[in-house]
């Protein structure tokens, strides 16, 4: 069976759980969250990660969807598991129940609005960011049997392009908030193209697998923990005070580490420096 949660997401599990109906087929659905209305002539920042999670978790739980994906920095939280409704469709008393209308209704709120502003960049469209996590997500979802199609078409443009009700109960696959009956909305607008993904030989893992916490211990030499390093002076996270010894995890990985942590989106204790599985899988350090 699929994993119910995505190993990459943060867990933020809101409980509430309740069956979708596998009587449909499997449908993925694309947002954004567009909290904030900008234009080309006023752009906005972007809203931050963490206030969108805080929403989701607290006074919009009522509003959440499975996952909340952030294209600037491929962070992932998940308030529902696969197998379960989530909340971020309108679903009329007696209708066709749309956040359970097949043997999953995984929904996607990409943290994005048009024309918002991420380091003094402005972005018009979702597929103009880095679409960072992306591959991640589109493996994770394709792994519940949702299959690489869009019956009503692939987004292109804020409007609003309502699904016969006979193709939304025969039709799998992903579709726009925009295309959900009983629905009014005109997101997303676009959406990234889907991955291919390589079979046989080829697919073998190019990324370290994580080592667990335990390993990383003052004076530990390791060809792993050089590969880390490079991968930290890459992504712009350079706290060390020598290039001495490399391979040796010390404290200069820890400060590194920290602010590679920071960058994710971690506050606090939870940016303590020590690699942990999730912050570990987005650092893609090169298999050695």
């Amino acid at each position: 069976m699929p994993n119910p949660w995505m190993p990459q997401a943060l867990k933020a599990d809101l409980g509430d759980h309740a069956p979708c109906d596998p009587n449909f087929p499997a449908k993925a659905i694309a947002h954004i969250t567009a909290d904030r209305k900008a234009t080309a002539e006023a752009p906005l920042d972007l809203v931050p990660f963490a206030n969108l999670e805080s929403f989701f978790a607290g006074s919009g739980r009522e509003r959440a969807p499975h996952i909340l994906w952030d294209p600037f920095t491929g962070v992932f939280a998940q308030f529902f598991p696969a197998p379960s409704r989530s909340k971020a469709l309108f679903d009329a008393d007696g209708g066709t129940r749309t956040n359970r209308a097949g043997a999953v209704v995984i929904q996607i709120e990409s943290l994005f609005f048009p024309h918002c502003r991420v380091n003094g960049v402005v972005f018009a469209r979702l597929v103009d960011t880095p679409c960072m996590g992306w591959s991640e997500l589109h493996t994770w979802i394709s792994s519940w049997g949702v299959p690489d199609v869009w019956p009503m078409g692939r987004p292109k443009s804020l409007s609003h392009n309502t699904c016969p009700a006979d193709k939304w109960r025969a039709e799998g696959g992903w579709y726009a908030h925009a295309h959900v009956p009983e629905n009014d909305h005109v997101d997303p607008g676009s959406w990234p193209a889907f991955v291919s993904r390589p079979t046989g030989p080829s697919a073998v893992h190019q990324f370290e697998p994580f080592p667990g916490a335990s390993f990383f211990q003052v004076g530990r030499k390791s060809p792993v923990i050089e590969a880390m390093h490079g991968r930290l002076v890459t992504e712009d996270c350079d706290r060390y005070t020598s290039s001495a010894r490399p391979d040796v995890w010390g404290a200069g990985d820890v400060r590194s580490y920290t602010a590679w942590q920071q960058k994710l989106g971690f506050e606090g204790s939870a940016a303590d420096g020590v690699p942990g599985r999730f912050s570990w899988d987005r650092l893609e350090v090169p298999n050695v």
